[in-house]
């Protein structure tokens, strides 16, 4: 991928002060307010996320009452005319996060986002920091025009970063650096984590370096690999599976691209056992590119064929047993990494 180089930051580690617990979109809220205080180039634009409603999620709430309205920008209901206005707005050296109300509603911005913005930087060298904020994902029955994980689309882009945040302290540290990064990055927020995920949340600056995947816990038997709400399902199937015998290695990926090759090759050497779990539908998504570089880069330490799980290939349900029905859970989960681990 052809990439602009990275507005300058210090990577900072994990760390071990003071912290406070914050709900996932209040880390993402902090993540842009204290960008936007050190940054007068970063603005925010939307529909509806000036004033008192701050955004269909309330996550700009108060946001225009200090940092006024031309930082602050109540858009139309015309994506592909806010995400263009924006790539301008990049190209002339601001820094524009847009939000958009669902991920679902990104196919309208489509042609500015990959025809434009995604090409730019390699056609002549421009640099777009632009990011948009894209709440995806389902769980909470709102049916298929406001549930989808359309990751995969932007992930096959050339030129676009994507990330997609598990828990609040990844949300606030993949935000700021999505905001400093020069390239366009589509932040993926996993809307079923807003206000039922609380965590803790280092306090001032903290980054998370792009393209690194975390260990979310250690195991020798079989790797999970995931991310997003999907990492919750995970992180309990391995506890479900540690009272059978079973340790499971949890990789979070946090960035869909840059993807951390080395990360998934290193616990696929490690357990030789594979499974790959996201919420977005299973045909041609995530999984097949991290199922397809273990089988190509790892296989002689295979001790079975890569699992996937996903989506069905259908709209997401509305109905509350189809859309169980539709997604991956613990549950379903546990009982695939049990059929992986006796293979």
């Amino acid at each position: 991928m052809s990439t602009a180089s990275n507005f300058g930051f210090s990577e900072t580690e994990s760390p071990v002060q003071a912290g406070r617990e914050l709900t996932y979109i209040a880390a993402i809220s902090e993540a842009m307010r204290e960008e936007m205080r050190r940054d007068p180039d970063v603005l925010l634009m939307g529909e509806d996320i000036a004033g008192d409603f701050g955004g269909a999620f309330k996550a700009t709430k108060g946001f225009e009452a200090e940092f006024g309205a031309r930082r602050v920008i109540n858009t139309p209901i015309a994506e592909l005319g806010f995400v263009g206005a924006a790539t301008g707005m990049a190209l002339m050296g601001l820094r524009p996060i847009i939000e958009m109300q669902f991920a679902d509603f990104i196919s309208t911005a489509f042609d500015s986002i990959v025809q434009f913005a995604a090409t730019t930087h390699y056609r002549w060298g421009g640099a777009v920091p632009w990011v948009i904020r894209a709440p995806s994902d389902g769980g909470i029955r709102s049916g298929p025009y406001h549930s989808q994980n359309p990751e995969a689309w932007f992930v096959h882009t050339p030129g676009l970063k994507v990330v997609a945040p598990a828990t609040p302290a990844d949300a606030k540290g993949l935000m700021i650096a999505a905001i400093r990064d020069n390239n366009p990055v589509v932040y993926f927020e996993s809307k079923p984590l807003y206000r039922s995920l609380k965590g803790f949340v280092p306090a001032g600056e903290y980054v998370v370096p792009l393209g690194v995947a975390n260990i979310a816990r250690p195991g020798g038997d079989l790797s999970i690999i995931t991310y997003g709400a999907m990492l919750h399902q995970a992180l309990a199937a391995a506890e479900k599976l540690a009272a059978d015998g079973i340790a499971a290695e949890v990789l979070d990926l946090r960035s869909l691209k840059p993807l951390d090759t080395e990360a998934i090759l290193s616990t696929a050497r490690k357990t030789g056992k594979v499974l790959v779990v996201h919420a977005a539908n299973k045909l041609a998504g995530i999984g097949a590119e991290v199922a397809a570089l273990v089988a190509e880069e790892a296989f002689e330490w295979l001790d079975a064929h890569v699992l996937r799980m996903g989506g069905l290939d259908t709209p997401v349900p509305f109905s509350p047993p189809l859309e169980d029905a539709y997604r991956p859970s613990a549950d379903k989960i546990y009982a695939a990494a049990r059929r992986l681990a006796a293979y």
